[in-house]
């Protein structure tokens, strides 16, 4: 199981320095705003992903006082996992001792979702964060999709750089083109097998949350960034015209989304704020529940002030649901008893406070 059971920070924004031994379930940390709650939360996800669910500027973590963060975890199942993140110089990542190139393998051994203010952009935000969480579920499901989709990346790239140049080399450009379609093909079909295999998942957690307020009308179609009657050879050459004016690939599955609408309109042009959250959680909690399913492990949860514009029955719903999936969970509030109050028993966890940085449990 992909849980935590040690993590200590050194210069993580206000906490000079915070040790906590984990509860390998429930993990309770309440105070003030501002005392450093949520960056407890961020550690744990820079550390598993090597970015900052808040920021993509994950320099301004270091604290005001320092030079360089550090963050050190020991997993349930042995492993020890390393950052050092300097201010202005790359950062610097160990597992058991080894240094990394980058963050595949972290990556997979602590796969982390986050359930906070900023989740809302799945519903109000452009394709790419509707990308980011659907490629997040196919890279845990999909060993070869990583591959696939750097190529992708790289054509992508090299062509556009080609598209703004004063005279485009036709040849060159039909090398990138062939390369491009073959690997962006792979990109799509991992893409949609995962997708047709999520929607079912999520509409029934949807329906357990929402209960009698379900939308009946929403739905989830999966977009792959180009015409579907055609196929991506035809569409770039017929597009060639356009490309060039732009001096960017207008096609393509760097243009891939997800629509959610209730009827024949976008959800976030129906749904209230409240209903919003039930269906963003469901989003996530589904995709827990699909990992668990596809990898027979579990995912971690950061979940950040779930209070927050939720009345009492569905945070109860939400943690429940959260609970029965079996992961490793971070939940942070400023009462605690916001929290307790939800819980249906009295589970085993720890709680811990903070106040101006300091963690005390």
């Amino acid at each position: 199981m992909s849980s935590l059971k040690l993590l200590k920070l050194n210069a993580v924004r206000n906490i000079q320095q915070g040790e906590l031994n984990l509860h390998s379930r429930l993990n309770l940390i309440h105070g003030e705003n501002g005392s450093g709650k949520t960056s407890i939360l961020e550690a744990i996800h820079l550390l598993s992903s090597g970015k900052s669910f808040r920021t993509s500027k994950t320099g301004s973590l270091v604290s005001v006082d320092g030079d360089e963060l550090a963050i050190y975890a020991e997993s349930q199942s042995g492993h020890r996992i390393g950052l050092l993140k300097p201010r202005r110089q790359a950062a610097q990542l160990k597992l058991d001792l080894e240094s990394q190139k980058n963050w595949d393998n972290v990556a997979r051994l602590l796969p982390v979702q986050v359930l906070d203010a900023g989740s809302f952009l799945l519903l109000e935000g452009g394709p790419k964060s509707r990308r980011r969480f659907l490629d997040w579920g196919v890279f845990h499901v999909e060993h070869g999709f990583l591959n696939h989709w750097r190529v992708t990346r790289k054509c992508i790239a090299q062509r556009n750089q080609l598209l703004k140049s004063a005279r485009a080399d036709e040849q060159l450009l039909q090398v990138w083109d062939r390369e491009l379609c073959q690997a962006a093909n792979s990109v799509d079909l991992a893409r949609k097998t995962y997708f047709d295999r999520f929607v079912p998942v999520f509409a029934e957690t949807y329906h357990a949350l929402a209960g009698d307020s379900a939308v009946e009308t929403l739905s989830l179609e999966y977009q792959r960034g180009w015409d579907p009657q055609l196929e991506l050879e035809t569409v770039l050459k017929n597009s060639r015209h356009q490309d060039l004016k732009y001096g960017a690939t207008q096609n393509g599955p760097h243009r891939a989304d997800i629509l959610v609408t209730a009827g024949k309109s976008p959800a976030i042009d129906v749904l209230s704020r409240g209903q919003q959250k039930v269906l963003v959680s469901a989003l996530k909690i589904a995709q827990g529940s699909l990992f668990s399913e596809a990898i027979q492990d579990r995912c971690i949860y950061l979940v950040d002030d779930l209070p927050a514009e939720l009345d009492r029955e569905n945070r109860a719903k939400i943690l429940q649901k959260l609970l029965r999936l079996d992961s490793q969970l971070f939940v942070t509030s400023v009462e605690l008893d916001s929290i307790k109050n939800c819980l249906e028993s009295t589970p085993e966890m720890r709680t811990f406070h903070v106040e101006r940085g300091t963690i005390t449990d």
